[in-house]
């Protein structure tokens, strides 16, 4: 079977490949049918589904189909901003890696965070200086809504180790290079952190630099796990549907019903009787206390020892990323409090005591933002899912940004289209 995550399978000449993708590439974003360049072909490009994927993504979110990648962070903001990610304490494993690859000329070491923005991108100045041209830098954005199909970009999309080859980048002036990246995870937590990307020709495209940045990552993850050896309890609810409990050196990826119940468990740290759980999970639904309990009975079976009863509470302290989001929040840090919010609590959740702690958090941490006048926050904020179509946001936004500031056009863009959008006026 071959590895749908491998650019090239053994023996494709790299010159033909290049050709023929190219080829499907032009026709794509004049508006053709990828079907039309999958068969019947001498020289079959055979378009990869994870390239045809992204390029569908990449063109309902970019205007065209050569673009410079846009900067959002330089000199002290970018400094603050990646001295305060948690990858700079992996940067050692990486430069130990890779480092030295990516100083033989041929190559470039780069670390994005989960966003998508480089925090660092490292090699042979030659090299660095022909990444330049497309903004391949420290500071920019690389995931595909702003950057097209790439290696970090696709990576962090799904998810998944991925190379990419040559002319399968959407963005034409990426299509000389072939890069290679895998995603990095909090190992407590399982929340991903950002990739680590290998870039250089199209000899990348061998399957060795795939397993070398899957390997890298391992590492990295393995270094970060050695500098907290103490065992925690961690539950991840933050843009999941279903929580991530991480218990006993364990991580458990739990059920709807049972991501509620620890939820509202971990909010309420003094316990809650039978009846308020109840009516936090269903609020005015007659559901038989029976089934409350046969539910905490299963959620017992994964969590052990950590749940007691009468009234239901966690026995031990539980590290939530909700909190962990209020607390950043109350120490003033309001960059890390965004940099730390991955989305609505248990987005899909219906729970009535579920829904108020999302609300509540989310409208908490908005308002701070709104109020802030602070443009790495808001900038955070506007980049997210929740925030890409908030007007107030990116208006914020832009009377925050010096007339200096690099992508301050786009901002500007950004708001008059979402203006159009909601047939709002423009504010003075």
């Amino acid at each position: 079977m071959v590895n749908p995550w491998l650019a090239m399978a053994s023996g494709v000449d790299p010159a033909e490949r290049r050709g023929a993708v190219g080829s499907a590439h032009a026709a794509f974003v004049s508006g053709g049918e990828l079907g039309a360049f999958v068969s019947g072909r001498k020289i079959d490009p055979a378009l990869r589904t994870v390239v045809a994927d992204s390029w569908r993504r990449s063109a309902a979110a970019l205007p065209a189909p050569e673009f410079v990648a846009p900067l959002e962070l330089t000199d002290a903001d970018l400094e603050g901003y990646r001295r305060a990610h948690p990858l700079a304490r992996a940067m050692p494993v990486f430069r130990e890696l890779l480092g030295s690859i990516a100083d033989d000329g041929a190559h470039l070491l780069a670390v994005c965070d989960a966003s998508g923005r480089m925090l660092w991108v490292e090699g042979h100045a030659g090299v660095r200086g022909r990444a330049e041209h497309m903004n391949f830098v420290p500071g920019a954005r690389w995931d595909e809504r702003h950057a097209g199909t790439n290696a970090p970009g696709t990576a962090l999309a799904l998810d998944h180790a991925v190379q990419i080859f040559a002319t399968e980048h959407y963005n034409r002036l990426a299509q000389p290079w072939t890069c290679a990246a895998a995603p990095v995870h909090d190992p407590a937590t399982g929340r991903l952190l950002g990739a680590v990307d290998i870039t250089g020709g199209d000899h990348l495209a061998a399957p060795h630099s795939l397993a070398l940045v899957q390997a890298t990552a391992r590492a990295a993850e393995a270094h970060l796990a050695a500098e907290a050896p103490v065992p925690r309890n961690a539950l991840s609810a933050l843009g999941r549907d279903e929580a991530l409990l991480a218990a006993d050196g364990r991580r458990v990826r739990l059920g709807r019903r049972h991501s509620e119940i620890l939820v509202l468990l971990a909010a309420h740290p003094d316990g809650l009787t039978g009846e308020r759980l109840s009516d936090a999970l269903y609020g005015d639904r007659p559901v038989p206390m029976v089934t409350l309990r046969a539910e905490i009975s299963r959620l017992r079976r994964l969590a052990g020892d950590l749940l007691a009863s009468r009234p239901y509470r966690l026995t031990g302290r539980v590290e939530t990323d909700a909190a962990d989001v209020e607390r950043r929040l109350a120490e003033g840090d309001l960059r890390a409090a965004v940099r730390a919010y991955d989305g609505p609590l248990l987005p899909a959740s219906e729970a009535p005591g579920v829904c108020r702690l999302r609300r509540l958090l989310e409208d908490r941490l908005r308002r701070a933002v709104l109020g802030s006048g602070d443009a790495a926050a808001l900038q955070l904020w506007a980049d997210s899912p929740w925030g890409e179509d908030d007007l107030e946001v990116w208006e914020r936004l832009l009377a925050a940004l010096p007339e200096s500031a690099p992508h301050r056009g786009a901002v500007a863009a950004r708001a008059r289209g979402l203006r159009a959008t909601f047939a709002q006026p423009a504010r003075v």
